[in-house]
């Protein structure tokens, strides 16, 4: 049932974007984490009764130093090509750059580095696990931090990189990845970032929690707000294509 529920939410997002065509190769950003481990199973069972024919494969990018022996196993359990990349990730921003504030810097290389190796392998598309609460706490962010705005896009056209990244979870909540995570037996790997459950992105998280606990409703009036702005352009709905 937990599956049934996570492609109904993900097949609604896909149609509504526009994320798939005939013949698309998808590569799923998997990061080990449970968001990307979900966004892989959903593809892999979606690609069953999609109504566009696509390839799906899966890249790993090591920041260093990390066992992805069970992102292996799993996708050659579910016939999914398997990438893994070797980068200095962690080096450049923590001992290199010492960066106190990591979070940015690294998106960034991890996004060029998987971006980069998903056009050299001849994808057109490069799929990642945001879901909706990711969207919500974005759009938080940029207003608090950054003053603006904004969030990420469910589809996102790269014009310098040739590619188009998705996001077919961004209609489901994180409790449903949790859920599927634990019914599911995922193979977690657990984030080997030093700043893992110290960012301004958990303060936003449990700030979201306190409101809804005051508020309820917060999260889905926050999203409607999203689902709703083509007029502001939070969505970026310009570059939806």
């Amino acid at each position: 049932m937990t599956m049934q529920k996570l492609l109904s939410k993900a097949r609604k997002a896909i149609q509504d974007f526009d994320m798939i065509q005939e013949n698309d190769k998808i590569a799923v950003g998997l990061s080990g984490g449970k968001d990307s481990l979900t966004l892989l199973h959903i593809l892999k069972n979606y690609q069953r009764f999609s109504p566009q024919k696509f390839e799906l494969i899966a890249i790993t990018l090591n920041p260093g130093g990390v066992d992805n022996s069970p992102l292996y196993k799993l996708c050659k359990d579910l016939d999914i090509e398997f990438h893994e990349v070797q980068t200095d990730i962690k080096e450049i921003v923590f001992d290199i750059r010492k960066e106190k504030n990591p979070c940015s810097l690294c998106a960034n290389l991890r996004r060029g580095a998987l971006n980069d190796t998903a056009k050299k392998l001849g994808c057109t598309k490069v799929a990642l696990g945001h879901h909706k609460d990711d969207a919500i706490e974005t759009f938080i962010m940029s207003l608090f931090y950054e003053g603006r705005v904004n969030c990420f896009s469910p589809k996102t056209y790269l014009d310098k990189q040739d590619i188009t990244v998705i996001r077919p979870m961004v209609y489901i909540e994180e409790y449903m990845t949790k859920k599927a995570t634990k019914e599911f037996n995922y193979p977690v790997i657990v984030n080997p970032c030093p700043a893992n459950g110290s960012t301004k992105r958990q303060d936003v998280k449990e700030l979201l929690d306190q409101l809804n606990s005051t508020m309820p409703g917060v999260n889905k009036n926050i999203f409607g707000a999203l689902n709703n702005s083509e007029k502001l352009f939070i969505w970026d709905k310009d570059k939806i294509k």
